[in-house]
């Protein structure tokens, strides 16, 4: 095999999990401001002029309200807690909702980590599709670090559910 062929193969290669994450994060359809995938997982919406969708902009105001003490400014960790930049890339949606909700502990010779479970605050619970789409964005760089600075408006739907969900 010449060194083109080996060339190209390698970076076909190297390319397959960037586009396995593109394909789990592709937008296959909306719903009442809320975007998903083609698997009914919420996913983010950014527009070509850096609109972002409701859902990834509330996550933002969410995930710097209650994560970010542990989890570092846009997810890019501390010393406290590690990073969910990248680790929220590879996390399935129902993982992330069982450890946000339940807590976790991982404990081995290596690290020694406690997440606590948030799943009696509504101020996680109400939002928490919204820090979801949020992460994945922001991992993905589909969005960089800071506030986004353009965000489409909430729906009547979503602003009814958010009111219902916080009594």
């Amino acid at each position: 095999m010449n060194l083109s062929v080996r060339l190209l193969a390698s970076v076909l290669v190297s390319w397959l999990p960037v586009a396995a994450i593109a394909d789990n994060l592709a937008v296959s359809y909306s719903e009442d401001g809320r975007y998903y995938t083609e698997d009914d997982i919420p996913t983010f919406n950014v527009a070509e002029d850096g609109t972002v969708d409701w859902m990834t902009f509330s996550g933002f105001r969410r995930y710097h309200a209650e994560c970010h003490v542990c989890h570092g400014p846009d997810g890019e960790g501390s010393t406290y807690a590690p990073a969910l930049k990248e680790s929220a890339l590879d996390m399935d949606y129902y993982d992330f909702v069982d450890i946000v909700t339940n807590g976790r502990q991982v404990v081995n010779a290596a690290e020694n980590s406690v997440m606590p479970g948030f799943g009696d605050n509504p101020n996680v619970m109400c939002f928490l599709d919204d820090i979801y789409v949020y992460l994945k964005a922001h991992g993905s760089g589909a969005i960089p670090r800071g506030r986004p600075p353009k965000k489409e408006a909430k729906s009547d739907v979503i602003r009814e559910d958010e009111d219902a969900c916080m009594g």
